[in-house]
Parts: C-alpha cells; sequence; structure tokens
C-alpha cells in the first residue's frame, strides 16, 4: 500500500483575488494561467466567473475597470 502524501491544502482565493481573476477573465485569459499563480484549480476559477465564489466580485471588477 503506497504512502499518503501530506500536502499543504490549496490557496482559499479572497475577494481581492476574485476581483483579480474577474479583471483578468475580462481580459481574455485562460483558466489554467489565471489558476496557477493562485494555486487553485481551474474550478475555482469558474466558481468565481458564475457567482458560485465570492458574489459580488464581478461587479467590483467593473467598478475597477471602468476607473481605468
Amino acid at each position: 500500500m503506497a504512502k499518503a502524501r501530506h500536502q499543504p491544502p490549496c490557496h482559499r482565493l479572497t475577494f481581492e483575488e476574485a476581483v483579480q481573476v474577474h479583471l483578468r477573465l475580462m481580459d481574455g485569459e485562460i483558466y489554467s494561467r489565471i489558476a496557477a499563480p493562485f494555486d487553485v484549480n481551474q474550478g475555482r476559477i469558474a466558481d468565481v466567473k458564475f457567482g458560485r465564489l465570492h458574489p459580488g466580485s464581478y461587479d467590483e471588477a467593473v467598478r475597477r475597470r471602468a476607473l481605468r
């Protein structure tokens, strides 16, 4: 039987990071490139995109983008 590997858990995205995810999605970046620096899987990026994680982060991203 193989030994269990103890790995630290993946990072949990903060609200601020979720805003950054939305901004990067708006710029056309793909899920895998967004997920890697945050140490999360692509499913978490989808959770942010579709509002399942950090609701309201999209609205904040739109607001910030308008200020650019």
